[in-house]
């Protein structure tokens, strides 16, 4: 070995790699077993609620209204689930509920980033008082559009439609803005390398910069179809038709006028929630992987 080799045991690794656990939790085993006792704790907490709900779904009515502070204070029985299926269309209402979430999901996902690549790369006339319209969209809250957003159904007679639940959804400024953000990002090298070979702008959009976005437009896509999914108020109020209503409204007609009900309120929740529950158990790994890369918890 010659004098100016340097021993593999003296080596050292980067003090980014090297000190990064060490930066996070410290050296030795006891951090590591606080944060998992940490998270362990955490967890709990988050899923207590859940269980509580699950165990007071499963049970009869006076067991769940008796005080105490066991879930389980009786036998289990399936009794609230019977009778929200008997007296509800629940099928009806769960194929609704797709039909309107997806859709409401395509269209938005196509006209956001349509929006966000015009405002991107565009150098139209009023793009500046377009974008800020946009963003100051952002700080209306929902509630305050019903009226008028109800009144132009009623115009267009498009109450007990639909169309009446799905366009008001489809206008998301928050979406266009994250969209716009990620595509100022993207190098226009590619986009200019593309249109010296002849494409066009449209054929650039489509094959170089949404190849480029697919974690922001999963990302997006997924947190639009949840919020379509779980929208109660606006279908609650634009339709009447029991057939054309969503699985959250359909599930809240059911339930009896008479006292609260523990239980079937329970079972309603937990029959509303649980296709996001099935979506997130297969499409975990991209959820995830896209709020990781896109940053889209944190906006």
């Amino acid at each position: 070995m010659s004098a100016t080799a340097t021993p593999l045991r003296s080596r050292r690794r980067p003090p980014s790699a090297a000190g990064a656990s060490s930066l996070l939790l410290g050296h030795g085993r006891l951090p590591h077993v606080l944060a998992g006792t940490a998270l362990a704790v955490l967890t709990a907490v988050w899923l207590l609620p859940f269980v509580w709900a699950v165990a007071t779904s499963l049970q009869s009515e006076q067991d769940a209204a008796s005080p105490g502070l066991s879930p389980v204070k009786g036998a289990l029985t399936t009794e609230a689930y019977r009778q929200i299926l008997e007296r509800g269309n629940v099928t009806v209402w769960a194929f609704n509920s797709f039909l309107i979430a997806g859709l409401v999901t395509l269209i938005t996902v196509v006209v956001s980033t349509l929006a966000a690549y015009g405002f991107s790369r565009g150098t139209f006339r009023g793009r500046r008082v377009l974008l800020a319209l946009t963003l100051a969209a952002i700080l209306v809250p929902p509630q305050l559009l019903i009226v008028p957003l109800f009144e132009q159904m009623l115009l267009f007679n498009l109450v007990d439609t639909y169309a009446a639940v799905i366009l008001p959804q489809v206008v998301a400024p928050m979406m266009v803005f994250i969209l716009k953000r990620f595509f100022d990002a993207v190098p226009r090298e590619l986009e200019d390398a593309a249109r010296v070979d002849g494409a066009s702008e449209l054929r650039v959009f489509l094959s170089v910069v949404l190849p480029l976005s697919r974690p922001i437009v999963a990302a997006v896509a997924i947190f639009v179809f949840i919020g379509a999914w779980n929208n109660f108020l606006w279908p609650f109020i634009v339709t009447n038709d029991p057939d054309l209503m969503t699985l959250p409204v359909g599930l809240a007609t059911v339930k009896d006028a008479f006292g609260i009900q523990y239980a079937q309120s329970m079972a309603s929740a937990l029959l509303a929630a649980l296709p996001l529950i099935v979506v997130f158990l297969f499409f975990q790994r991209r959820i995830v992987d896209s709020v990781a890369t896109t940053g889209l918890g944190g906006s």
